[in-house]
């Protein structure tokens, strides 16, 4: 009855007792969620209660395994899942306390007088992302090395592994070389501020939005909703075009090519009218002018300007469209086209092209002094 009797109450004493505090560590938390609305800290920690509770049900179990007197034969081995569930489950804890902790300093930074200033609270975000998943690499490396400390093989061989470090770091470096410079070009753009998540950027001639940036690789999501990921190295090594660096406002171009006699001043009035009943127009400036002229046509730019590049496209598009639309409609006679007519002659001279009536054939093969 002692043999049943004991594992029993050792074994069911351990998991009511993690039981009942989880559920005593959970209402208090519940509680301070409630009291403090402010900060989302005490609902981040509620993440964490299965990790909490398995620490708490591995320790109880690996601290009076020996009393229950279950399965004496593998002792040595459950007492060694148990130590290697303890492991786990603690660095499972601590990692969700610290992506509790970065992300409520992250939110009491957004929601405070810097919200003002979208720029530097994606800078923020950017390095918070990363703060958090260095965290996680490391608590798991170290979590790995305390597992495996646990079987006696590993810790005899401690001393010959330590003697062959130094070959081993310089192998695992040249093997790595590539993931080991992601890893520090992911570091350098979260503390250098050069490319933040939610920043627009132009790489390889493609337009898009950072999306997510990890230790190793970047993503940007294009305009038309696909995913580019490159190494992180591409923006250390290579140049690129960050158009929420500094201020997002924008200055965007159109062009036309109309033929010589288009109105100018009547578009520089249309564009005026147009840009006033476009939303995405910030108002700070717009011009039109000439930029070039060609035998056929002439170049006419104008200048919009816009908040941000979402707006910047949309005021382009809308002053084509509708400029293209008005010409065609008040103005055909400006839009570009192929000359057919008959070539005018020069005053002064006949039909058949030449002064003096002199035949062109004649005056192209006449001595210079009979011209």
């Amino acid at each position: 009855m002692d043999d049943v009797l004991r594992p029993l109450i050792v074994v069911g004493g351990s998991v009511v007792l993690t039981l009942l505090l989880g559920w005593a560590t959970d209402l208090l938390l519940r509680k301070a969620d409630e009291r403090h609305h402010d900060t989302p800290l005490w609902g981040l920690l509620r993440r964490g209660r299965v990790p909490y509770q398995l620490v708490i049900c591995a320790a109880l179990l690996r601290g009076s395994y020996e009393e229950a007197r279950l399965l004496p034969s593998h002792e040595a081995g459950i007492g060694r899942t148990l130590t290697l569930v303890l492991i786990g489950s603690a660095a499972w804890l601590v990692i969700r306390i610290a992506a509790a902790v970065v992300e409520t300093s992250y939110t009491r930074y957004a929601s405070s007088r810097h919200q003002r200033d979208p720029a530097r609270v994606r800078r923020v975000r950017t390095q918070v992302t990363l703060i958090r998943r260095v965290v996680s690499a490391i608590v798991g490396v170290v979590a790995v090395a305390a597992m495996l400390l646990t079987f006696p093989a590993m810790r005899a061989a401690g001393a010959s592994l330590l003697a062959s470090a130094g070959i081993l770091g310089i192998v695992a470096g040249v093997a790595a070389q590539s993931t080991l410079s992601n890893m520090f070009a992911g570091l350098q753009i979260a503390f250098g501020d050069m490319v933040r998540i939610g920043d627009t950027v132009v790489v390889d001639g493609e337009w898009g939005t950072v999306e997510e940036i990890t230790l190793t690789f970047l993503t940007v999501r294009t305009w038309d909703e696909r995913r580019i990921t490159m190494p992180v190295s591409y923006f250390t090594s290579k140049p690129f075009e960050n158009w929420s660096r500094g201020t997002p406002q924008m200055t965007g171009i159109v062009f036309w090519h109309l033929d010589h006699s288009a109105p100018l001043e009547a578009m520089r009035d249309k564009l005026r009218d147009i840009l006033r009943d476009c939303p995405a127009w910030d108002g700070r400036a717009y011009n039109l002018n000439v930029t070039d002229s060609t035998p056929s046509t002439m170049e006419v730019r104008a200048l919009v300007t816009a908040k941000d590049a979402d707006d910047i496209w949309t005021v382009r598009v809308e002053v084509r469209e509708r400029m293209i639309r008005w010409l065609t409609e008040e103005h055909p006679y400006a839009l570009p086209r192929v000359n057919t007519a008959d070539a005018v002659p020069a005053p002064g001279r006949d039909g058949r092209g030449s002064p003096g009536g002199i035949p062109a054939a004649r005056r192209a093969h006449s001595h210079p002094r009979e011209r």
